[in-house]
């Protein structure tokens, strides 16, 4: 069963390697947290990347943190070093990027889809789940929010 509203934010330990840094838990306390997962082959991901980038520009100098995980959908895909250099080139990626051969990350947030993206509050408590292309606008308006509720604030929506 994927993650429900409100549900903490998964470990993020376990990754078969990291690009641009391994993001300690102390480090993210307090912070809002978006994860998105991305695959090389996933002609959708590399479309979006730059909306993505834009949005981790914007919004990182508001405290907002970005994770990527890497899910291989085929043996292809596993090449840590191909990955590495679409993750830096392609994607355009500075956040930190999770390469997650063993889907250790992905099984923890029951992710399906690439791409997928989850919004996490102050709290680290999923207030956002997106898959696919479409509906950026709801992402951001999610990112907005978030980043706007207070550490201990609770909202209903």
């Amino acid at each position: 069963m994927a993650l429900r509203m409100r549900s903490p934010l998964p470990s993020l330990e376990g990754a078969t390697a990291w690009v641009n840094g391994e993001p300690k838990a102390e480090e993210l306390r307090g912070f809002p947290v978006v994860v998105s997962f991305w695959s090389q082959s996933c002609y959708i991901c590399h479309e979006t990347a730059e909306q993505f980038a834009q949005w981790r520009d914007r919004f990182a100098n508001h405290g907002v943190a970005f994770i990527a995980v890497h899910q291989p959908r085929s043996e292809e895909e596993l090449d840590v070093d191909a990955v590495t250099e679409d993750a830096k080139k392609e994607m355009r990626m500075t956040q930190p990027v999770a390469i997650d051969n063993t889907h250790t990350i992905v099984d923890r947030f029951e992710n399906q889809f690439v791409p997928a993206f989850y919004v996490f509050n102050r709290n680290h408590q999923l207030r956002h789940f997106q898959a696919g292309g479409k509906g950026f606008e709801r992402i951001e308006a999610a990112i907005e929010r978030v980043m706007n509720e207070s550490a201990d604030e609770e909202t209903l929506d």
